[in-house]
């Protein structure tokens, strides 16, 4: 999804991240998410600053396509790249370290163990009395059913995993692939 730098047009829309009121005339970055009660996007607004702490990546390939002047550009790239390995992934599908050994595979139903690498995808959780939608995890090699089902599961992987190492990545891509 897209994301975007753009100068505040009123004073009414409040940072996701700190809460506080984002001035108008400021930038603020803007994450594009789905839009529950319409067609086509939203978007969540986030100072720069608090959105370099916690949406680096995000915020870094919005910068890169922002052709206007940013105030304190170095700080914001000091505070991305300070940043960038602490983040979580928030837009599915993603792959990440298991935090804790609490998931199971939807797939094979095993557990997945602290710190293994896993795939998280959307599912839909039915609640009874109504249907949400959430992430469910895979082991790597188990999401290859879903990289059928979504030929582009990689490529978004691989673009939403902001946590991972490059070599971790690259197992995973490994296993979705079948080598």
């Amino acid at each position: 999804m897209p994301h975007t730098i753009e100068e505040a047009k009123s004073g009414r829309a409040a940072c996701r991240t700190c809460k506080e009121k984002i001035e108008k005339g400021v930038l603020r970055f803007g994450e594009e998410v789905p839009n529950q009660f319409a067609e086509g996007p939203s978007y969540q607004w986030h100072h720069l600053a608090c959105a370099a702490k916690k949406k680096p990546a995000q915020l870094e390939q919005a910068l890169g396509a922002f052709a206007g002047d940013v105030p304190d550009r170095a700080a914001l790239e000091q505070a991305i790249a300070e940043h960038k390995g602490k983040a979580r992934a928030t837009t599915l599908p993603y792959a990440e370290k298991a935090p804790t050994g609490h998931s199971r595979c939807m797939v094979c139903e095993e557990p997945i163990a602290k710190g293994e690498l896993r795939v998280a995808v959307e599912r839909e959780v039915d609640t009874g009395s109504f249907v949400s939608r959430g992430a469910g995890y895979l082991h790597p090699a188990c999401a290859k059913e879903h990289a059928e089902a979504d030929p582009d599961l990689l490529e978004k992987v691989r673009q939403n995993s902001v946590s991972l190492a490059p070599a971790d990545l690259e197992a995973v891509a490994a296993a979705l692939d079948g080598e």
